[in-house]
């Protein structure tokens, strides 16, 4: 049975689905997309069944990831059950997902930037009301989180 990493943001429209996206692409290059599964979404329902911010989809062709094709949807408390690992990509997801996750759910919840070495911080900005920067930036932050969550996941696979 492969491990499931979700990766959460609030709406799913930009850091989550560029996690997803680069951690995928991580995965798929490493030959372990059989093993490793990967999916993404949002602690608000603002945003179901949205396409990416074109922001974000832009900046992540640039570095050959393509999250065009992904759909924003809501978390649900069935995810705790089907994934094993769900990540959030600041400190106020974390807590909304803590809040959710009951004790007999079999799901890790961590911040996602746990497993980027070198990060100053532990929460990837959210890019929405910035500009290109702004969104090379959480690539940078997660395709380097990424290689650390790849490396931390070959012991568990």
């Amino acid at each position: 049975m492969p491990y499931r990493v979700l990766f959460v943001c609030t709406g799913n429209i930009c850091r989550s689905p560029t996690a997803e996206g680069a951690f995928r692409l991580v995965v798929a290059e490493a030959g372990l997309d059989k093993q490793i599964q990967v999916d993404s979404a949002g602690t608000s329902s603002y945003h179901i069944g949205d396409a990416p911010d074109a922001r974000s989809s832009a900046a992540a062709a640039t570095r050959g990831i393509d999250i065009r094709a992904l759909k924003a949807r809501r978390i649900q408390e069935q995810d705790f059950n089907d994934f094993d690992l769900i990540l959030a990509m600041d400190h106020g997801h974390l807590n909304h997902l803590r809040a959710m996750r009951r004790e007999e759910h079999k799901a890790e919840v961590r911040l996602f930037l746990d497993y980027h070495a070198e990060a100053r911080h532990r929460d990837v900005p959210d890019p929405y009301y910035g500009g290109a920067a702004d969104f090379e930036h959480v690539l940078d932050l997660v395709e380097h989180a990424s290689r650390g969550l790849l490396a931390a996941l070959r012991a568990k696979i």
